[in-house]
């Protein structure tokens, strides 16, 4: 666990966008961790075996956490003890504004599990989320992140790959399945609208009646398309393939 007061901005950026949006009552600011020892250990070890964790794959890569020392403020957050809503439900949002100033790429799912070996890595840096006055700190809980910088590997001189072995090395995973998915819209809803929704109810997306459809492929965005209608069975026109820039979601 890093504990030194002199780490760069990133790290400082993350921490300050998930508290933007931290669904915590009385968090207030985030400050390098303590060492999680002392009369508190016991409900700190509790805490971080219970943690939310997700990673992001990208130019920057990271692995990140929040845990929280109250579990009812969860439940408060989440609008009442409800099995529609989990914990990893009602911090996923503020570890997407974490993982957001990484750059582009992929958060993903979160998960509620031990996150010792996170917050105890040498390479990890921990936050302690604080309320109170700066003289009464009350510890709420922490955030960690570890990034992992994603290796350029140079080709060795005089052995650049060409087409051919490209498509070679290609035709090795030729019959590996991945999952493609078509997504017709989006939309935001908050944890009370969630627990009200009943059958007959109608939810907006926010696309367009006609507008393209998105295509995903191991949820990455790499085309658009039409919904069409084969033998009763729906399917996807592609109108649109894009770009490896044009498809980070």
């Amino acid at each position: 666990m890093t504990t030194t007061p002199e780490l760069g901005t990133l790290e400082r950026a993350a921490v300050d966008a998930l508290l933007a949006v931290l669904p915590l009552p009385g968090v207030t600011r985030a400050v390098i961790a303590r060492d999680l020892s002392g009369s508190d250990a016991a409900a700190a070890a509790a805490a971080i075996a219970s943690a939310v964790q997700a990673s992001f794959v990208g130019a920057r890569s990271a692995d990140l956490a929040i845990a929280v020392l109250d579990g009812s403020a969860l439940l408060g957050a989440a609008g009442g003890d409800s099995a529609l809503v989990s914990a990893a439900d009602v911090l996923r949002p503020s570890l997407e504004a974490a993982a957001s100033t990484l750059g582009t790429g992929l958060l993903g799912a979160s998960a509620q599990g031990d996150a010792s070996g996170l917050i105890g890595d040498d390479e990890a840096v921990v936050f302690e989320l604080l309320g109170g006055s700066s003289g009464e700190d009350t510890t709420i809980g922490w955030f960690a992140m570890r990034v992992r910088e994603a290796a350029v590997l140079a080709p060795a001189a005089g052995s650049a790959a060409s087409d051919a072995d490209v498509l070679g090395r290609l035709g090795r995973i030729n019959n590996v399945e991945m999952a493609l998915t078509v997504e017709l819209g989006r939309t935001r809803m908050t944890v009370r609208d969630v627990l009200s929704i009943e059958p007959g109810a109608v939810i907006e997306l926010d696309r367009s009646a006609g507008a393209p459809a998105d295509v995903l492929l191991n949820g990455r965005l790499i085309a658009h398309g039409e919904i069409v209608v084969v033998d009763q069975d729906y399917a996807v026109r592609i109108t649109r393939i894009l770009d490896v820039a044009d498809g980070a979601l």
